[in-house]
């Protein structure tokens, strides 16, 4: 997948997972994004899996919740 599809798969994730609603989970992406949490996905497009899509919603959720 490519890195957008990621992020939207984390955030969709987020959603699904942890019961927050959508605009919550946006923003705790956004701002993990804005942390450089991704940044590695963007150089690196080859792990940008849905089995990391999983671990980076759990991360993501933990920190930014």
């Amino acid at each position: 997948m490519t890195y957008e599809e990621h992020l939207d798969e984390v955030t969709t994730l987020i959603f699904e997972k942890y019961d927050v609603t959508e605009q919550k989970a946006i923003k705790m992406v956004m701002r993990a994004q804005a942390d450089d949490f991704f940044s590695d996905h963007d150089d690196n497009p080859s792990i940008c899996t849905l089995d990391r899509a999983h671990l980076d919603a759990k991360a993501v959720f933990k920190k930014y919740k």
